[in-house]
């Protein structure tokens, strides 16, 4: 049991900002825009939707419609990192690509966020 808290405690370890996979012309969320992402629902492309409320509370909802719960905080190299309530933690980078909201997971794997109506 404390080998596996062990080991989800690490995988939850935000990564130094030289070792996120990077493409040339992404541009790392500055805090402000971090902050921001209290009280906004963030949908990818696959109809799942990051949901960050105002105080930590997470959410992901997945097309199906099914939830997973957590608190979210902004790491000091500017990831965000999730605690599911399930145990399960993980720390994602939100970069800007041109005009693309990109967020980039550990494994260096790229989501696009679908553009906010306006």
């Amino acid at each position: 049991m404390i080998r596996f808290f062990l080991l989800a405690l690490l995988s939850a370890t935000p990564l130094s900002a030289a070792e996120w996979a990077v493409k040339p012309g992404d541009v790392p969320l500055t805090s402000e825009e971090l902050n921001s992402l209290a009280g906004r629902t963030l949908t990818f492309f696959d109809d799942g939707q990051s949901k960050y409320s105002a105080g930590g509370a997470y959410s992901y909802t997945y097309a199906s419609g099914e939830s997973a719960y957590g608190t979210y905080s902004i790491a000091e190299d500017g990831s965000v990192c999730v605690a599911y309530r399930n145990g399960f933690s993980r720390c994602d980078l939100y970069v800007r690509s041109g005009d693309r909201l990109i967020l980039i997971d550990q494994k260096g794997d790229r989501y696009p966020v679908r553009p906010e109506a306006q």
